[in-house]
């Protein structure tokens, strides 16, 4: 009798528990279940200059490496403004060279004329004491000592005259003139690297190792400065991108780590590590505003990265993580 109520006493005990047991999980709150999504770098491409498409190389899907040629424009605009800046700079470069050189046949010119001159002024003064002489017997008139004289001087400045240009021919151009033909050289060399810029910009080229996402361009097609024409997202910096509540940050901070889920790869428990914590500068519309007495929680994103790579893993994947586990 007494072993039966023994074990009636235990069978209650036990059902007791149970029920406790069975109460607290159904009044024990569910965890929170957060969600993100797999995020990367993404970039546009699209050239400085307007042109039409002449090459595509890439299409979407394509894996490019960083300076890979994905594009190529054709503008006979700018490849006949190239040509023209650079027959300028010849050009400035010819009148250059030309004021910096002294040429011997023209120093030999002018001193030959400089001669002549020496030799002109030699028989004037001859002819001018031969008149004088003549004036002072009487055999001559005044008049042709005059014209003599006149002669004579005249003889004499078209000397001085060659010599100063003599001068000038041995001692070339001016600085000032040299300067002045040296910056034009400048100026025209700088219009040709500008000109050689823009036809540059003629050929695009990826600035960055990814795979293409987009390809807006098709053969034929013209497109202006800015106008996109590949997009781009890199796969080597893939981060994960969750978008929480200010009073859910409690305790967080860069570096803490915690585990996802990816459904996408059927991977469970990624150890991720938190890289940014940064405001978004929206209100959460899932609390209470100030008209129930209660305050504003703001959004943060909170950006984590895989401890290791992950294969497979790619834009715009969902990634679920339990918040109540992290904080346990």
């Amino acid at each position: 009798m007494r072993f039966a109520n023994v074990v009636r006493w235990l069978v209650g005990l036990t059902t007791l528990v149970a029920l406790g047991i069975v109460l607290w999980f159904a009044t024990r709150p569910p965890p929170l279940v957060v969600q993100g999504e797999v995020s990367a770098n993404r970039v546009d491409i699209s050239s400085r200059v307007s042109g039409r498409i002449a090459t595509l190389s890439a299409d979407v899907g394509d894996k490019v490496k960083q300076g890979q040629v994905l594009a190529v424009l054709e503008n006979p605009q700018l490849v006949a403004a190239l040509a023209t800046s650079r027959a300028a700079l010849d050009v400035a470069k010819a009148s250059l060279t030309n004021i910096e050189t002294i040429r011997p046949e023209n120093v030999q010119a002018q001193q030959a004329q400089v001669a002549a001159d020496q030799a002109d002024i030699d028989l004037y003064q001859q002819t001018y004491s031969r008149q004088a002489e003549l004036v002072r017997s009487g055999s001559t008139p005044q008049s042709n000592v005059d014209q003599a004289t006149r002669n004579l001087q005249a003889a004499l400045r078209k000397r001085d005259a060659d010599q100063a240009q003599l001068k000038l021919i041995e001692e070339g151009a001016s600085r000032e003139q040299r300067a002045l033909s040296a910056t034009q050289v400048k100026q025209a060399d700088a219009t040709v690297n500008q000109q050689q810029a823009d036809v540059n910009e003629l050929t695009i080229r990826s600035p960055i190792s990814g795979e293409v996402t987009t390809r807006v361009a098709e053969l034929g097609e013209n497109f202006t400065p800015g106008a996109p024409i590949y997009s781009l997202i890199d796969l080597d910096d893939l981060w994960l991108t969750f978008n929480l509540r200010e009073d859910l940050l409690a305790g967080l901070k860069v570096g803490d780590t915690f585990d996802v889920d990816i459904p996408a790869l059927g991977a469970r428990g990624i150890p991720v590590r938190v890289t940014v914590i940064n405001v978004e500068g929206q209100y959460a519309t899932w609390r209470a505003t100030r008209a129930t007495g209660d305050f504003d929680l703001r959004t943060f994103e909170v950006r984590v990265k895989p401890a290791k790579p992950l294969e497979g893993l790619r834009p715009g994947m969902s990634v679920i993580t339990s918040w109540r586990k992290r904080t346990q």
